[in-house]
């Protein structure tokens, strides 16, 4: 393999990671508005929508293993191909935290919501613009884009125990309520988690440009 087909493929494998992250961002904004819409039959395409973005991590996997096999790069090539590999397995994740929250609106069905969902949707539009973010940093070898939406976080942090707090409000008032309240936060603790995730992929980028691995707070 040239050097030139080399970056040529690694190119391809970065915006393989980029049509990936954007699908997991599609599959989380349906995954929260078939929630607040209680829109059953779109809740059911979340499962399938998941099951290309497994097929998409595994074919970027395979890319990966290729170039490292047949190129055996080094320092900053190596580094990318690493982080690509971190970064799918993390979208990987957050792919699967969508259907979880599908899951729960299947479960709540048509039964009256407790409340109008306003927190779980901002929470949700954050985590999303962080994924966005995020594998725009990673295209660009952004590192100060990418420290950007570590902090965006404790943004999502502060909602979800704002969520939270709520919640267990409501239920020392009703406690009839405890059954959805309970689904509810954990569909605020699977979108936490999802901007945790983007947040590992940040911290992963830093590495990529700069060879040292970086907590950011």
């Amino acid at each position: 393999m040239t050097r030139l087909h080399f970056q040529q493929n690694l190119e391809e494998v970065k915006h393989k990671v980029l049509r990936m992250g954007s699908l997991v961002e599609v599959i989380v904004d349906k995954a929260v508005t078939s929630l607040k819409e209680q829109n059953l039959e779109l809740a059911k395409t979340i499962v399938e929508e998941d099951d290309k973005i497994d097929a998409m991590d595994l074919e970027i996997e395979m890319d990966c293993m290729k170039l490292l096999a047949l190129q055996q790069p080094l320092a900053k090539d190596l580094r990318t191909i690493a982080t690509a590999l971190k970064i799918i397995t993390d979208l990987e994740r957050m792919g699967d935290h969508a259907v979880n929250i599908s899951k729960i609106t299947l479960e709540i069905g048509k039964e009256p919501l407790i409340k109008p969902l306003i927190d779980i949707p901002r929470m949700a539009k954050i985590a999303q613009e962080m994924i966005r973010l995020s594998l725009d940093a990673f295209v660009k070898e952004d590192i100060e884009l990418a420290k950007k939406v570590a902090q965006m976080d404790q943004e999502v942090d502060d909602i979800y125990q704002a969520i939270i707090d709520e919640l267990l409000e409501m239920i020392v008032k009703d406690p009839s309520i405890t059954k959805q309240a309970t689904k509810l936060m954990f569909v605020g603790r699977y979108l936490e988690r999802i901007a945790d995730h983007t947040t590992n992929v940040c911290e992963r980028i830093i590495y990529m440009v700069t060879g040292k691995l970086e907590e950011i707070n």
